[in-house]
């Protein structure tokens, strides 16, 4: 009788709940990558003199970008770490630590000094700093989504799983904001000095922001669930290596086109475009654009698929990045600001949103709840690692090896988009009916 009394209040959601719990994904989420993606932002415009100086400044540029991607090797560690939390003691508790790690790292990033103050010391501290960005993203994603998707209605679970989603979006407007404002009010040599590290300590307030937010939050009714019914898993990694293994591998294939062309699109373009000679305030300013525009196209897809289903607007989604990749890197190379805004309205506002909203519920749903922390942050954070963070790296690799041609980066995008439609063509379709 007790547990029967335990289940029914586990099951209990008032709309006050699920308002917190939207409210504490969307804001949690867009603080982690706000912080995440300003590194990826000044990685393409300043670390590469200031922390890696090369006499040659396409190899001070691959070692900055190499930096980036090397977080992405770690992020599935974080992933592993905090998602064996969120299984066993609850989602709450580790989004409140993920979201402290990684605040803390990048307001230490705006205080450190610079290769021509501590040398060598310079660009090994800015990597330790990345690298705990990497662990607090790793873990973050994934509770920051079941916040969501686990107090959603299952009319409504693709809308809801959108939500944490479009933090990615939101963040990276958030950092080309700080971005853009702190480049327009010094110039270029007080920006170079200490103009670039305002946007990271700005994070210390944001900080603050999302833990009160989080706090407010409860526990998610489908881990209230696991506890009532005493269902924990001891080792909630090998119970999903075990009897979950085809489920990872799909959400890995299928994370692959999403998260390739998240970076080309938000990193590699950044500095691809001011290579080509756009102002780096005018590529700044399009993204933040367009990203933001791309928001309400995330939460129109994420509700499309509640009505027509995940697996047939993520497929159409990667068809046409497939199909735009090349336009969209021959409009960039027109060294045209008009043809820049097309490109990214295009490819960032439009075709991005329509995979890149569902691709968390999707997850989410192939994952039974006393192990869906873990599998769907496996899954994701592998996925980012093969293909998210090499991106910008190997973009600008290939351009550099076939003089400047953007084809290759193209032909690099549809191999990626080849590889989820496979995957998700493996996945079940599972909008509208109970999450557990």
């Amino acid at each position: 009788m007790e547990t029967q009394t335990q289940l029914a209040q586990a099951l209990t959601v008032t709309k006050k709940d699920r308002s917190r719990a939207l409210w504490g994904s969307a804001v949690g989420s867009t603080i982690e990558w706000y912080d995440y993606f300003l590194y990826g932002t000044m990685s393409g415009i300043v670390f590469g003199p200031l922390f890696f100086p090369s006499a040659d400044g396409t190899v001070s540029q691959l070692l900055s970008l190499a930096t980036f991607a090397l977080a992405f090797l770690v992020r599935p560690i974080g992933g592993v770490i905090f998602s064996h939390i969120g299984d066993r003691i609850g989602r709450k508790q580790t989004l409140v630590v993920t979201l402290t790690l990684m605040g803390v790292a990048t307001v230490a990033m705006g205080l450190l000094p610079t290769y021509a103050a501590i040398g060598v010391w310079a660009p090994i501290l800015l990597t330790v700093l990345r690298l705990m960005q990497g662990l607090a993203l790793g873990g973050e994603w994934g509770g920051g989504l079941l916040l969501a998707v686990e107090y959603s209605p299952k009319e409504k679970r693709g809308f809801y799983g959108a939500v944490p989603q479009t933090g990615a979006l939101l963040g990276l407007a958030l950092g080309n904001i700080a971005t853009v404002f702190a480049d327009s009010i010094f110039p270029k040599e007080q920006f170079l000095t200490f103009g670039w590290r305002i946007p990271f300590l700005l994070s210390a307030v944001l900080l603050g922001v999302g833990l009160w937010i989080r706090h407010r939050v409860d526990e998610t009714p489908s881990f209230r669930k696991v506890k009532a019914e005493g269902n924990e898993k001891r080792v909630p990694l090998v119970e999903t290596l075990r009897h979950h293994w085809r489920a990872v591998l799909i959400a890995m294939g299928a994370k692959v086109i999403e998260t390739s062309t998240f970076f080309i699109f938000a990193t590699f373009t950044v500095s691809y475009a001011v290579s080509l000679g756009y102002e780096r305030s005018q590529v700044l300013t399009t993204l933040l654009i367009t990203a933001v525009l791309g928001v309400p196209s995330m939460l129109a897809a994420g509700a499309l698929s509640d009505r027509i289903g995940r697996k047939k607007v993520f497929l159409a989604g990667t068809v046409a990045v497939m199909v735009f990749i090349l336009p969209y890197l021959w409009l960039i190379n027109q060294q045209s600001v008009l043809h820049l805004a097309i490109a990214c309205f295009f490819g960032f506002t439009i075709i991005w949103p329509t995979y890149g909203s569902i691709l968390g519920t999707l997850i989410a749903e192939s994952f039974t709840p006393d192990v869906r922390y873990t599998g769907a942050s496996l899954g994701y954070q592998f996925g980012a690692a093969i293909a998210g963070g090499p991106a910008p790296l190997i973009a600008t690799a290939l351009m550099a090896a076939y003089s400047g041609s953007f084809v290759p980066v193209g032909i690099f995008v549809i191999v990626c988009g080849c590889i989820s439609l496979v995957a998700v063509s493996f996945s079940k379709d599972r909008h509208n009916q109970e999450l557990d």
